[in-house]
């Protein structure tokens, strides 16, 4: 057999290889993730509801998903172990990166500072002409044109 022939085989066992050398790390990450839980850690199942651990087994995991509401779910079942902080700021909304808003901040209530305008009451702002025209002078005119208007016989 020649070389050329057996190369694309061989690319093929190579891409295999290297697609279930990395779905075996992957596992074995997942496993090594889900042996750190501990009671009282907070984690995310893999339909996305946060929940504490109250006790682990071989399989299972009881999680409290409310104050005083328990579930079983297979150790499978959880996406991500989280740590304290961002499962307190995810569940509880906590956040102690966000700094409070100075005092002295001032918002304005309306935009008048942002555009620079002077002082323009509302009596001096032009108004604007909100009445509906009248459209008989172009239904006229339509009608005009052909000799037809709209509900006679043989009107377009």
């Amino acid at each position: 057999m020649n070389i050329v022939t057996l190369l694309p085989f061989i690319v093929l066992i190579g891409a295999m290889f290297l697609m279930t050398r990395s779905a075996k790390k992957k596992q074995q990450q997942a496993a090594r993730m889900r042996d750190e839980m501990q009671p009282g850690t907070g984690v995310r199942t893999i339909g996305g509801m946060y929940a504490t651990v109250k006790e682990i087994s071989d399989e299972t995991v009881l999680l409290e998903v409310a104050p005083g509401v328990h579930a079983v779910y297979a150790k499978n079942a959880i996406g991500a172990v989280l740590e304290d902080s961002e499962y307190n700021r995810i569940v509880h909304g906590d956040d102690d990166s966000v700094e409070t808003p100075d005092s002295d901040t001032v918002v304005p209530d309306d935009a008048s500072s942002l555009t620079g305008a002077t002082d323009v009451t509302a009596e001096d702002a032009p108004k604007a002409d909100l009445t509906k025209k009248s459209d008989a002078a172009e239904v006229a005119a339509e009608g005009e044109k052909d000799g037809k208007t709209d509900g006679e016989a043989g009107a377009k």
